[in-house]
């Protein structure tokens, strides 16, 4: 565990991020942290702020949402394009309001782009190259996402291993940047930090590997049995929205299309949760300020958050 004291006391607030793979308690955690330091939420998830989709993007539930002020939490249709830049222009207008009422703000989620936005800014990257993307289209639509993968794969292996290599926005924007710039990716997303006006004390909920596999695996049979398959019908005629290429809808998908049974796509889902941690895992355990704890060591993130800002 990595515990790192910092006197800031310029700073406006402290911004209270909650990382971790999918199913780790990060909700629980970020709620009984609001509590304890009165503080409203944030959320860092790049698929919870849309409507329709409560059960695949594991958005809080009614009581957990009364519980706390959110933000970013299913506050505009799936229609709606939404990307990192778009999240850090709007999470710092949202932040400099709050930090006038609060002392303490939480941001949760597991989106590692969106966290990076947040707290960082994001790298100065190329503009989107319309000839090259559209290039990059008709690519996935004549030889699949799978051919585009394997060249990202061989140009920036190392952004390869924590990008979702299923999400086509994903995989063309890497490639992207790779083919006009002819450097990876991976080299160009480690710019200057931006200094954010409010202290940040990063925490990670850390669980035993086969327990968080576990977990996921139920998790996504409650998903299941709480209507998750209904949820994705309801989005099918939209599949081809960015917001809707995530594990979970993409399985559903391809059982809509009868390319698999139901139970095969439940199986997916599961397996690809489990990929999806671990890469998250991978990305988050790169920020070596993170101190890692088990979620229901409610005290030891206290002393570890108050440590962390005196």
């Amino acid at each position: 565990m990595v515990t790192i004291a910092t006197t800031m006391s310029s700073k406006r607030g402290t911004l209270i991020v909650v990382v971790g793979p999918t199913g780790s308690g990060k909700t629980a955690l970020s709620i009984a942290l609001a509590r304890h330091y009165h503080a409203p939420i944030i959320s860092t998830d790049s698929r919870q702020v849309y409507r329709g989709m409560p059960i695949g993007t594991a958005q809080p539930t009614a009581e957990e949402l009364a519980a706390a002020q959110h933000y970013f939490i299913a506050d505009r249709d799936v229609e709606q394009e939404f990307n990192c830049g778009r999240y850090e222009v709007e999470a710092l207008a949202l932040l400099e309001e709050l930090f006038r009422e609060h002392r303490y703000v939480v941001a949760v989620g597991g989106s590692g782009l969106y966290v990076q936005a947040l707290c960082e800014g994001m790298d100065s990257l190329p503009e989107a190259d319309d000839a090259l993307r559209a290039e990059l289209k008709r690519r996935l639509d004549d030889e699949g996402l799978e051919s585009l993968a394997k060249e990202l794969r061989m140009l920036d292996p190392k952004y390869a291993e924590v990008v979702d290599l299923q999400n086509p926005a994903r995989v063309m924007r890497g490639l992207e940047v790779c083919l006009v710039t002819g450097r990876p990716y991976s080299e160009q997303r480690v710019g200057e930090r931006t200094e954010r006006p409010f202290n940040i004390v990063k925490v990670g909920t850390d669980i035993p590997r086969d327990v968080l596999y576990e977990r996921i695996n139920r998790r996504v049979d409650t998903m299941v049995a709480d209507g998750l398959v209904e949820e994705a019908r309801a989005m099918y005629p939209k599949r081809a929205l960015n917001a809707l290429q995530t594990v979970g809808y993409r399985e559903l998908f391809e059982y809509f299309d009868g390319r698999c049974t139901l139970d095969e796509a439940i199986e997916l889902i599961k397996r690809n949760s489990r990929r999806y941690a671990k890469r998250q895992l991978t990305w988050f355990r790169r920020d070596m300020a993170t101190g890692w704890f088990p979620p229901s060591d409610l005290d030891g993130i206290i002393a570890f958050v108050d440590s962390s800002t005196r």
